[in-house]
């Protein structure tokens, strides 16, 4: 109860409050790269513009992957970002499980002069759209 009266009496502040969260989130995810549907990215894959590179862990990566994507987990990024240097010219394409971490991913590479999309809606997307998968 003593929530809404706060609420009901500091309206204004509680406005600026959400809309600054609101910017804060906007700003975080434009640094990460943009995000683009599954149909954008196999026109990106088709078109010799763009590489895939998973951020997902090894064994998640076995189970299930686009068909030349690179694996280089989130956690190994910092080390490994150098075997992706071949790439500058080609859009990194951020391919992760349900789509919600390649955002710390994006903002490193983006930090490193990599142009960089993200998968929306990461391998959880892609397979309910029934697009091929390799196990391996």
């Amino acid at each position: 109860m003593d929530f809404f009266i706060f609420i009901s009496e500091q309206w204004v502040a509680v406005s600026v409050l959400l809309m600054l969260i609101y910017l804060f989130a906007f700003t975080e995810q434009k640094k990460a790269g943009k995000q683009i549907s599954v149909h954008d990215v196999t026109s990106l894959i088709n078109n010799d513009q763009g590489v895939l590179v998973d951020v997902r862990s090894s064994k998640e990566y076995q189970s299930g992957h686009i068909a030349n994507a690179i694996n280089i987990p989130l956690a190994t990024l910092d080390a490994r970002i150098v075997e992706l240097e071949k790439y500058s010219d080609k859009t990194l394409v951020l391919v992760d499980k349900l789509g919600q971490h390649s955002a710390s991913a994006g903002r490193k590479l983006k930090a490193a002069g990599f142009e960089v999309r993200r998968l929306q809606g990461g391998m959880g997307e892609w397979r309910s759209q029934s697009l091929p998968v390799v196990v391996a």
